[in-house]
C-alpha cells in the first residue's frame, strides 16, 4: 500500500512539473510581449525629446511628425534597452535585433541578425510607430537558445521535487527495515524467554525433586543419600545462579557500569585452572583437548574474575558447539609484547552471516529454542565486551563444517 503511495505521489509530481513547465512557457510569452511594449514606450519617449525641431526630409509630407528610431538611437544604445528590459524579466539568454521599415527592409539591425530568423518561432515582432504604410518600422526581437531558460527552469523543479521524493523514498525504507528490526527483536525476545524458562526450569524441577526425595523415610534414614540429594540442589542452585549472573553482566555491560579490579595475573595458570574445572564437562562430550602453551611473557593485567570468565565462555562454547570425536587446544604465544591466546576447536563452524553477528547480544536465540545448546546467547557479547574494556583484541576464524578459532590478544606486562 506504500508503495503504491509513493509511487502516486511521484506520478502526481510529474504532472505537476509538466504543468509547471507549461505555465512557465506561458509566462515567457506573456514576459517577452511585456518587454516589447516597453521597449517600444521607451524608444516614443526618446523620440519625443529629441524630436523637438526635427524637419522631415521629404518636403511637401506630413506623416504624423513620423521620426526615424535610427535618428535617435544608435544600435548599441538600442541593444543595452533591449537587454535592459529583458533582464527585468530575468531573461538572460543571448539575443539578435532588426528594425525593419515599411517594406520590411532592415534598416538597423545586430551584427549577428540573420534573415532566417524573421520566419522563426523565437522571433518576436513588434510594430513601432506610424500606422500608414509609409512611416511604420518593425522591431524584431529573435531569442537565441531559449530552451537553456527553460531547462534551467525544469532542473530547479526536478531537484527539489528529487530531493523530496528521496527524503519520503528514504523515510518509506527506514520505516520498512525499523519495521523487520522490530520484528527480529520480537523474534529474538520470544526465543530467549523460551530458552530462559528452559534454563530455570530444568533445574528448579530437579530441585523440588531432591527436596521431595530428603521427605522419604528411607532416605531420612540414609546419611549418604541425604549427602546426594542435597549435593544436587545445591549444584543446581550453583546453575541457577550462574545463569542469573549472566543476564546482571550483560545488563551491567549495557549500562556501561562495569567495574573491575586490575592486577597482575599469570595466563597460564589461569587456563589450566579452568581446563580443570571443566574437565568434568568435556569428558561427559568426549572432548580430546590439549594445550600448548608456548608464552615466554604471560603475565597480563587484568580483573581475574572476568578474565576467567574470558577463557571459559571461550572453552564451554567449543564444548556447546562440537561434533562426533570434538578435539579443542588451547595455544599462547607472544607477538609484538602482546600475548596471544588461541581457542580452536573442530565442532560445526560459522557461515559468513553467523560471523557477522555472533557478538551480538543474543544472537543465538533467534536461531530457535534449540535446548541441546543451552544458553542465552549472552557470552561472546560479554567476551567481547570484556576484552574490548582491557584494551584487548578478539579475532574469529571459522569455516562451516569445519570449526572456529578465536584469538584473544592482551598486552603484557
Amino acid at each position: 500500500m506504500t508503495i503504491v503511495s509513493v509511487l502516486g505521489l511521484i506520478y502526481l509530481q510529474y504532472q505537476w512539473i509538466d504543468g509547471a513547465m507549461k505555465l512557465k512557457k506561458e509566462q515567457y510569452e506573456n514576459d517577452i510581449y511585456s518587454c516589447l511594449d516597453n521597449i517600444k514606450d521607451t524608444i516614443n519617449a526618446r523620440k519625443d525629446h529629441d524630436a523637438i525641431g526635427f524637419n522631415f526630409p521629404f518636403k511637401g509630407l506630413s506623416f504624423n511628425n513620423y521620426v526615424p528610431t535610427s535618428s535617435v538611437l544608435s544600435q548599441y544604445e538600442l541593444k543595452d534597452i533591449i537587454k535592459t528590459e529583458l533582464r527585468k524579466k530575468m531573461i538572460k539568454q543571448p539575443f539578435e535585433f532588426c528594425i525593419t521599415n515599411e517594406a520590411r527592409i532592415p534598416i538597423m539591425f545586430s551584427t549577428g541578425f540573420k534573415e532566417e530568423y524573421f520566419s522563426s518561432t523565437n522571433n518576436y515582432p513588434k510594430m513601432l510607430s506610424g500606422e500608414n504604410i509609409v512611416n511604420n518600422e518593425m522591431l524584431n526581437i529573435y531569442i537565441i537558445e531559449p530552451e537553456n531558460y527553460f531547462q534551467k527552469h525544469l532542473a530547479t523543479l526536478l531537484l527539489f521535487s528529487i530531493l523530496f521524493t528521496s527524503v519520503i523514498i528514504a523515510a518509506f525504507v527506514l520505516t520498512i527495515r525499523t519495521m523487520f528490526s522490530q520484528k527480529k527483536l520480537s523474534e529474538i525476545k520470544s526465543d530467549f524467554i523460551n530458552n530462559m524458562t528452559h534454563e530455570f526450569k530444568t533445574p528448579i524441577a530437579t530441585i523440588s525433586l531432591a527436596s521431595d526425595a530428603l521427605k522419604n523415610e528411607k532416605v531420612i534414614s540414609n546419611r549418604t543419600q541425604i549427602e546426594y540429594y542435597t549435593g544436587i540442589i545445591k549444584e543446581e542452585n550453583k546453575r541457577m545462579n550462574q545463569q542469573v549472573e549472566k543476564i546482571l553482566q550483560a545488563s551491567q555491560l549495557e549500562k556501561d557500569e562495569l567495574k573491575m579490579s586490575i592486577k597482575k595475573l599469570n595466563v597460564h595458570e589461569i587456563i589450566q585452572r579452568v581446563a580443570e574445572n571443566t574437565t568434568l564437562q568435556m569428558q561427559e562430550a568426549n572432548v580430546e583437548f590439549s594445550t600448548d602453551l608456548g608464552a615466554t611473557n604471560y603475565m597480563i593485567e587484568a580483573d581475574e574474575v572476568h578474565f576467567t570468565n574470558i577463557i571459559f565462555n571461550l572453552l564451554d562454547n567449543a564444548i556447546k558447539y562440537s561434533k562426533e570425536n570434538p578435539r579443542i587446544k588451547i595455544s599462547t604465544s607472544n607477538e609484538a609484547k602482546m600475548i596471544s591466546i588461541k581457542v580452536l576447536d573442530n565442532g560445526i563452524g560459522m557461515d559468513r552471516e553467523t560471523q557477522n553477528n555472533v557478538y551480538e547480544k543474543f544472537f543465538r536465540a533467534h536461531t530457535g529454542n534449540l535446548h541441546n545448546v543451552k544458553g542465552f546467547g549472552l557470552g561472546l557479547t560479554y567476551v567481547k565486551k570484556i576484552i574490548e574494556a582491557h584494551k584487548g583484541k578478539i579475532e574469529l576464524t571459522s569455516e562451516l563444517g569445519i570449526g572456529t578459532t578465536f584469538t584473544i590478544r592482551f598486552s603484557n606486562v
